[in-house]
Order: structure tokens, then sequence, then C-alpha cells
């Protein structure tokens, strides 16, 4: 699936790009497409780990919200950065520009962000940065964004043994684990009650995922949820010391712990296949001891974003 004759708007909030030549690429495969790019990051700018400083990333942000040949706003990347710049985000005027704003790891802060200002949804998907620039992208991962894009609904499928049986609606949010506690307790915790939770993370060893789980926990967070729904969670190493204890394990105890359905097998995360997901749409989880559907609505898409 090509992307629709759209415009879209890349912004590097986070991280800059290692490979200007390979940034260069997925530009020109995007307009090859039929999609008009506006990339309103400059390599020239970049500042330290950042893509620009506070001001330039908080400035291509804004710009990106005015333009009005934009419909989808695409992060370059994630690593870090948008914690610096959350106070000056003008989140109403990002969901006022009625753009559809993509992204997922660090750009989790951002999701969370304008649904605890303004209450507008925002996707957690693929970003220029791997997702668009390989010499061969992954085509599930960037088919499952325009299809997501697109609407009017979306449905994810995943396939796990031993998940509980479910069937359970509510608001879909979440992301990258770290960022959701790394919010905790400030304005840009989104409230959310009876919600789906989805979670990913990377190079996290299952002792502080299941650190971070309890957290939230403690917090009040997860006992207001209806589920919780695990993705992709990789890159660690195990040590001796574990004695046994890895992810498996820590994932039983916190199913005994936690007082919602936890369920796995979410192609989510910081792998190559990954689907999109509209943070904050309205879903329902359905699940049995083999896998779960997933069916999200009533969110923003790009028939509306082009009206």
């Amino acid at each position: 699936m090509n992307p629709p004759e759209i415009g879209i708007a890349i912004v590097a909030p986070g991280g800059y790009a290692p490979d200007e030549a390979a940034l260069a690429r997925a530009i020109v495969r995007l307009q090859s497409q039929g999609a008009t790019v506006h990339n309103y990051y400059d390599p020239a700018h970049k500042f330290q780990r950042f893509g620009g400083t506070e001001a330039g990333r908080l400035a291509q942000l804004t710009a990106a919200a005015r333009d009005p040949d934009v419909q989808v706003v695409l992060a370059l990347r994630g690593s870090y950065g948008i914690s610096r710049i959350l106070p000056e985000i003008d989140f109403q005027a990002m969901a006022d520009s009625g753009k559809l704003f993509v992204g997922y790891s660090d750009f989790t802060a951002f999701h969370m962000g304008l649904m605890a200002r303004t209450g507008r949804a925002s996707f957690a998907g693929p970003m220029i940065c791997d997702d668009f620039l390989r010499d061969e992208p992954e085509q599930f991962t960037l088919d499952q964004l325009w299809s997501c894009l697109l609407g009017p609904t979306h449905t994810v499928t995943g396939v796990a043994a031993g998940n509980p049986q479910v069937d359970v609606r509510g608001k879909l949010w979440g992301g990258n684990l770290a960022m959701l506690v790394h919010l905790l307790g400030t304005p840009y915790f989104p409230g959310i009650e009876g919600g789906i939770l989805f979670l990913e993370d990377v190079n996290e060893h299952p002792y502080r995922v299941e650190r971070m789980l309890l957290q939230l926990l403690h917090a009040g967070v997860i006992g207001r949820q209806q589920a919780v729904l695990l993705g992709d969670f990789s890159a660690y190493k195990l040590s001796p010391q574990d004695n046994g204890y890895d992810f498996d394990a820590m994932l039983a105890y916190v199913r005994e712990r936690l007082p919602v359905p936890v369920l796995t097998g979410l192609e989510f995360g910081h792998i190559r296949r990954r689907v999109t997901l509209p943070f904050g749409g309205h879903a329902r989880l359905s699940s049995n001891d083999t896998g779960f559907s997933l069916q999200v609505q009533d969110y923003p898409t790009l028939a509306r974003a082009s009206r």
C-alpha cells in the first residue's frame, strides 16, 4: 500500500538522523509514491544528540502544525528530547491544527501530553528513522500506518499462548513504558479511566520492566484500566545471578499481582514489523488462550484531516 496523495511533514523533536544520505532517500521514496514532503528538519542545525536546539525543535513542531498543506506529521526518530520541550509545546494549537501526529518511543511523551492537555488522539506508529529509510522497508509496518490513518476503523490481531480470556472496551493508550513512568505525577499524564493500556520497551531487563509496572500499579494507574497489552520487550541481557528470573518469570509474577488481565503478543515496539495504534481511539479487546483481536474506532483519520 502506497501513502495517499497528502502532505507529510518531517519533524525532529527528539534525536537527529545519523545517516543523512539515507534520510534523503526516504524523502525521495515518499515523493515517488505520491506524497508531498515538507521537511522541517535541517541536519545542519542538529545540536549535541538532538535534532536541533530546544527552540529549534519546538519551531519544527509549530511550523508543521501551522502548514495548511500538511495532513500528517511524522517524527524523524525517537531517542530522547521531547521531555526538554514539553512545557513549551502549545498542545492546544497542535490539536486545533487537525494534523495526525505519528511516532513512538520518545514520541510517547507527545502522545501523552496531547491527550492530557486536549483529549486529542494521535498515532503510535512508524518514524522516518528507520522505518522509511531502510534499503528494504518492512512493508507490513508501512501498510499498517496508511491503513490505520485512512480508517474509519483499524483492527490488530496477535498470537500468543497463555493469554487470559477477556472481552473489554475502553480508550486505547500507552506506548513506551519508561516514558509513561517518567511522566507520572506531571501535567502530561492523562487520567484515563477504564482504558486499554499498551506497553513496550527496549534494553530494559525484566526486573526493570516489573519495577515500572509496579510503579504504575502503586500509583493507581493500572487498577483503573480494563487490561494491559504488552508489546515487544527485547535487547536486554540476562546474567547468572538472575537464577532463573527471566521475562516469563516476571510475566507470571505481574499476572498474579496486577488487578487487571495482562496479555502478550502485540507486534509493537522497537522491532521492524510493527502495528500502528490510534492513541485515544475507542477499542474493543477480545482474547482467548491463543491470541487476541483489537478493534479500534472513533479516532481522527485522513478523510477528516483533508477536509
